[in-house]
């Protein structure tokens, strides 16, 4: 993050300003990722008239930065109404898609709106493991033309990399494919179980051995701790520090106008269709209790080694079963990280029990989970 947008978030946490919001359009979708943790039906999804009303209230809030996301963004026929909306009120747009929709006229129309940056998803530079992935035929070369088409106006495109046990081997490749189309690549080895609980997906995780070697690929990690090096000690700064930056200068909001901390944290805290956005965001309880979380209050997490550096995500905490105590799914970074084992796992180790997750999908708004490497932005 740059100096000055550093310093904006900064005021923005001072403030209680909700700086960045990612907003879902539909849960519906071209294709049926394997991984996928949303249910695709439409359950009654905003209207045209209910999404302008909550981006004028997410504009009078303080929103900067808008992520629309889904699903297909272009599944939805008022997608480029809901934009030009948007431009108007002034954010900053991101935007997430598939991209097989994508086309020529499609991608000058969203130059012309001045969009930030346009993220797709691109598992593999194989044709034959990508669509295996997404299950529609033909994806990743539809995908690929659409970068040409967007890196032909001048956008910038980042190809975002989730790695699980079917393309494990293939992150090269891709970053290799996103350097000859001009786009940024990132990378996340993370699975998330589905919103409404199910674990059906997290079979698609990559086993430890997987993860140790991704962390020891010198052209991928920086980071400050090394393989089998203790992490550095805990500070009273780390103590207090945030976790990251869901609830605090961000939010996710669903298709139906649900409220949560982030799209990894399905806490409810409210809904737009009933209330106001700025209401839910400065009243809500539950964001409170998220706002009180820190690494010295935790369940065990304040006793740990790894409490300095540990990338734990409260969303995947609260789906393990409560916000405040460990995340298997960053212990187990960790200890890819370092070679380490935390105090969460030598006591699951203890007391084996039915794993509950390991590593996690995604999420912009709450932070980079996977220290070292480059996240989904």
């Amino acid at each position: 993050m740059s100096g000055l947008l550093q310093e904006m978030s900064n005021r923005a946490l001072r403030l209680g300003v909700p700086f960045s919001a990612h907003l879902d359009l539909t849960y519906r979708c071209n294709e049926k990722c394997v991984h996928c943790y949303l249910d695709h039906h439409d359950h009654g999804e905003m209207t045209t008239v209910e999404i302008k009303r909550l981006l004028e209230e997410m504009a009078e809030a303080g929103v900067f930065f808008l992520t629309f996301s889904g699903g297909e963004i272009f599944l939805r026929k008022d997608l480029f109404e809901i934009l030009d909306y948007a431009r108007e009120l002034s954010f900053c747009i991101k935007l997430k898609t598939n991209a097989v929709l994508i086309r020529e006229e499609q991608a000058a129309r969203i130059r012309d709106l001045g969009v930030a940056s346009v993220q797709i998803s691109i598992y593999s530079h194989r044709p034959d493991v990508h669509d295996a992935i997404t299950k529609l035929p033909g994806s990743l070369q539809r995908s690929i033309q659409a970068i040409r088409f967007l890196k032909a106006q001048g956008l910038k495109v980042i190809m975002a990399n989730v790695l699980m046990t079917s393309n494990m081997s293939d992150y090269g490749g891709v970053r290799d494919l996103a350097a000859q189309l001009g786009a940024e690549y990132t990378l996340d080895p993370t699975i998330t179980p589905m919103m409404d609980g199910s674990r059906a997906t997290v079979g698609l995780n990559a086993g430890g051995s997987s993860l140790h070697s991704l962390f020891r690929d010198e052209t991928l990690v920086h980071d400050a701790e090394q393989f089998c090096a203790p992490p550095p000690p805990v500070t009273e700064d780390s103590m207090d520090a945030l976790p990251c930056s869901a609830g605090h200068t961000a939010c996710y909001v669903s298709p139906y106008g649900e409220f949560y901390p982030c799209v990894q944290f399905p806490l409810s805290c409210g809904n737009v269709r009933q209330q106001p956005f700025l209401d839910i965001w400065r009243n809500s309880p539950q964001l409170k209790e998220v706002r009180s979380i820190r690494l010295r209050n935790l369940t065990g997490c304040s006793q740990c080694a790894h409490g300095a550096t540990c990338t734990r995500c409260p969303g995947l905490a609260f789906m393990e079963g409560n916000m405040r105590g460990p995340s298997t799914a960053d212990c187990e970074k960790s200890y890819a990280r370092t070679g380490i084992p935390s105090a969460n796992l030598l006591a699951k180790k203890e007391n084996p029990a039915p794993s509950l997750v390991q590593i996690q999908v995604v999420p912009e708004i709450a932070g980079t989970r996977l220290s070292g490497l480059p996240a989904p932005a």
